[in-house]
């Protein structure tokens, strides 16, 4: 960084004197431009010392504090904000460099984008320099002068330790002079939440939008929540259950489990026809509007005339749920044309039919009964309507009924759905799939060759994931219109290959062309043969919004009973084992492993169930011990790492690597972790090398353990704190949360050391830390030794040790999860337990991602013992 001294106070401090190759790099990298309405930008010429404070509601509300410099705007994320107090010192992570033209950026960045969520300009204004700007930076003490709209005077910017360029921990602190105020007596963020450019604005939620002016509130409104109006639709009072709440970046819609008859008479059930289209979530932000798939890729650009339409009607901001279909020549809905409406690039006839409101007007109604959403949804709608914008049915009276009746227009089928069901973003059996024909999706893994006017293919071969793989379950060879053969062939030209998707090839007369198991087809058939093949199967059309590796055997379950009447929560207690894609079955499903949730053996099982193909990549091999809770995580736990009995998909190890001990286990299968479920385990933990070469470890772990009145933010600057250090050292380091208090700093090494090497580098680090930081960071374990301090525990590196997987879930109050993250993500984190077994799905899309390069990136250790001055 070149700063230049500002001596004489008027000379601003951004002038360029040398220019980085690309300095923008990195923040071009990570966003794409044709998705993103952030600007591309470049480094500019000439001097230049405006600053900015954006507001920024990602994941977790931060505020970005942002410095002109050489051209571009040097960077920091400070979680709180900034605070006009002396004695308030905020942590400041320094972030990639961004654009001059970004200083200005305000709007929405959309879902799937890095930062995903809405910008405020909170403050702008001028900086200067106090004294030589580019030594204090290099020394860690930077000062300097900010004349803006909420921040005045002199501030200080104070690295936490002396650390290279690719280090990150700051602390943003307000100097003593005329502008400081005490936080007890003004919160400068709490205060003037609004955006500078906005000078209407009052409310500490994101800016109403531009198209329709949001009246402001007076105290009795706020304090009723009723008499409020949306920008059309009048929505007013607002229904029990409605909170106010900013729009979110994301939201994952609500699932329907498959049943294979309709629910009981005499329960609150309202039926809708079952759509022949794909799921669509609809974002409005003002003038933005966004379509979402079921997984939350944005299908905006795909749907131009969809979300043109969806503008025309000046909806209030929200998110809309609902079903994309293409009316047949009969007016139901023609999946087949759908598929062929997307293949040629021409949307125009797409219809959007809306049946959920989940978010609206600044309103969170996820915890409002289903039939007040619907209300609401219908009173939004009344003022708007549109040929391509439809709210979808409803109809009363008995399930039987009704599936009769769509069955004989020759629809789906139906949705069944609890009438005082709450909106939960999973799958559910508050919503029933109800079906007049099976039909479903299946992964396409080769084809043969036709004959005749069919000589170009014959018949697609099908397959569905198990616990073996993908298995091979029939092929489909009618249905094919011309058109539809030549896209087909089209899309599977570029991913033949020359052998078999399939663990076990299927026998098929004639010539195979196999393929890649990417494309999805959607099939429709009259059943099952006893060895697991389809009967009578016609081909409906590919599927773009649904993922190959998630294709699996739809299994329907009866309807489940209505709650017992001494159930006040009116949640269902399911009688019987859940639905299932494991053979695996679950005994007492309903038992509730954490009173404080409510959560159920079953749901503990089910989120293994969802997690299983990314936390195998964790497990697989390593030695393992499993945390068992039979009287669920208020009752006592006890670590099994041997079997007693045999388990499926869970594996025993050579005996060699206890010499006179029982074999140690490992995880097989996703089978193993759900079978480990039904036999009450909660947390899998594994050692630090595979079982193929366990003399010597492939990773080292620092599981920072914050102790008794540690805030969170000491744990984030600790995390940037142990990088520093370790990167300092030449050894990469990986992030994952703890599913508890703290956080797990992975550090990937080549197995070159043996066990007593690395668990006294690892001590060396450690007390290394506790040395220079000692205000941080303590080397010694127990609850006494760290009361405002942090254990950086490094026992987890000893011979037998082991270390919660990433994917498990813990076992304690929340059950909270786990979870692999990008350095770049830690800012954004609430806690060790930011996610959960409840809303894991969040994450899943992600996965293994932000470890990706962590097999390439192992190194020795021999240069960071020697730079540390550890002799092994």
């Amino acid at each position: 960084m070149n700063l230049r001294t500002s001596a004489n106070r008027s000379e601003p401090p951004g002038s360029v004197r040398t220019v980085e190759p690309d300095p923008l790099h990195a923040y071009r990298g990570k966003r794409n431009f044709s998705i993103t309405s952030e600007p591309e930008g470049q480094q500019e010429a000439g001097a230049g010392g405006s600053y900015v404070v954006q507001k920024h509601w990602a994941s977790r509300l931060h505020y970005d504090f942002r410095l002109e410099v050489n051209g571009v705007m040097k960077s920091w994320a400070v979680p709180k904000g900034p605070s006009l107090d002396p004695t308030v010192k905020r942590m400041a992570v320094e972030v990639e460099d961004h654009p001059v033209s970004y200083a200005s950026f305000e709007g929405t960045i959309p879902a799937g984008q890095y930062g995903a969520g809405r910008v405020i300009v909170w403050d702008q204004g001028q900086w200067q320099s106090v004294g030589d700007a580019g030594e204090g930076f290099k020394k860690g003490h930077f000062k300097l002068n900010l004349v803006g709209h909420k921040l005045r005077g002199r501030w200080a910017l104070v690295r936490l330790k002396k650390q290279d360029k690719s280090q990150q921990a700051w602390l943003l602190i307000k100097e003593r002079d005329g502008f400081a105020r005490p936080e007890a007596d003004f919160n400068v963020v709490e205060a003037e939440p609004h955006s500078v450019n906005a000078a209407a604005s009052t409310s500490a939620s994101p800016p109403p939008s531009t198209k329709t002016k949001t009246k402001t509130k007076t105290k009795t409104e706020t304090k009723t929540n009723t008499n409020t109006k949306t920008k059309k639709g009048n929505t007013g009072p607002w229904p029990k259950g409605a909170v106010r709440s900013a729009l979110p970046p994301q939201l994952a819609p609500q699932l329907a489990t498959q049943s294979d008859q309709p629910p009981a008479e005499g329960e609150n059930w309202m039926y809708e026809i079952k759509f022949d289209g794909y799921r669509m979530m609809a974002r409005i932000d003002g003038t933005q509007v966004q379509l979402f798939t079921r997984n939350g890729h944005d299908w905006t650009h795909r749907l131009a005339p969809l979300q043109r339409s969806l503008a025309d009607l000046h909806l209030p901001d929200g998110w809309y749920d609902g079903e994309i279909v293409v009316p047949g020549t009969d007016g139901t809905p023609d999946f087949g044309a759908l598929q062929q409406s997307f293949d040629n690039g021409r949307t125009g006839e797409v219809v959007f039919h809306v049946f959920d409101l989940p978010h609206v007007d600044g309103h969170d109604l996820t915890n409002v009964p289903l039939v007040q959403r619907r209300e609401v949804l219908k009173l939004v709608l009344a003022t708007s309507p549109s040929d391509r914008v439809r709210l979808s049915e409803t109809f009363a009276g008995a399930g039987v009924e009704v599936l009769e009746a769509a069955c004989k227009l020759g629809l789906e089928g139906v949705m069944a759905k609890r009438t005082e069901s709450l909106y939960r973003s999973a799958r559910s059996t508050d919503w029933l799939k109800l079906k007049c024909g099976q039909r479903q999706e299946f992964v396409i893994g080769g084809y043969t060759e036709g004959k005749g006017s069919r000589a170009s293919l014959g018949a697609l071969l099908l397959g569905v994931h198990d616990d073996h793989g993908l298995r091979h379950v029939g092929n489909v060879g009618t249905g094919f219109s011309q058109a539809g053969l030549a896209a087909l062939l089209k899309r599977l030209g570029p991913l033949q290959r020359s052998s078999s998707p399939f663990p076990t090839a299927p026998k098929v007369p004639g010539v195979v062309r196999w393929t890649e198991p990417e494309l999805v087809a959607e099939v429709g058939f009259s059943g099952w043969t006893r060895d697991g093949r389809i009967r009578h199967s016609k081909f409906l059309g590919l599927r773009d919004d649904k993922p190959a590796a998630a294709v699996q055997r739809e299994r329907p379950l009866h309807a489940e009973p209505p709650a017992s009447e001494d159930d006040p929560s009116g949640k269902i207690v399911p009688a019987k084992a859940p639905p299932s894609t494991s053979s695996v079955r679950i005994t007492h499903p309903e038992r509730v492993i954490d009173p404080g949730t409510g959560a159920t053996k079953l749901d503990l099982f089910r989120h293994y169930e969802a997690v299983g193909a990314v936390m195998l990549e964790h497990v697989k091999q390593r030695p393992l011990a499993m945390l068992r809770a039979p009287e669920g995580v208020r009752g006592e736990t006890f670590f099994q790492k041997h079997l007693t009995s045999p388990l499926a998909g869970i594996i025993q190890l050579a005996a060699a690597l206890s010499p006179g001990l029982a074999p140690w286990i490992a995880v097989a299968l996703p089978t193993g972790l759900l079978s480990a479920a039904q036999f009450n385990v909660v947390e899998f933990h594994t050692q630090n090398a595979v079982a193929r070469s366990f003399d010597k470890p492939n990773r080292l772990v620092f599981d920072l353990d914050p102790g008794e009145g540690v805030a969170w933010e000491q744990v984030q600057e600790a995390a940037e704190l142990t990088r520093a250090l370790l990167t300092q050292l030449g050894l990469p380091c990986l992030l994952k949360t703890s599913g508890g208090k703290g956080l797990h700093v992975v550090v990937p090494i080549r197995q070159q050391h043996g066990w007593d090497q690395a668990k006294g580098f690892s001590q060396a680090v450690v007390q290394h830390m506790s040395q220079v930081i000692p205000q941080r960071f303590v080397a010694k374990s127990g609850p006494k030794n760290r009361v405002g301090k942090i254990f950086v525990d490094y026992l987890r590196n000893g011979l037998g040790a082991t270390t919660v997987s990433a994917w498990s879930a813990r076992s304690r109050p929340g059950l909270g999860v786990s979870v692999p993250v990008a350095w770049s993500e830690l800012v954004t984190l609430r806690g060790g337990d930011h996610w959960n077994i409840r809303n894991i799905h969040e994450r899943l899309p992600t996965g293994n991602a932000p470890w990706h390069d962590h097999a390439q990136a192992a190194p020795s250790l021999t240069a960071a013992m020697k730079q540390l001055g550890f002799k092994p």
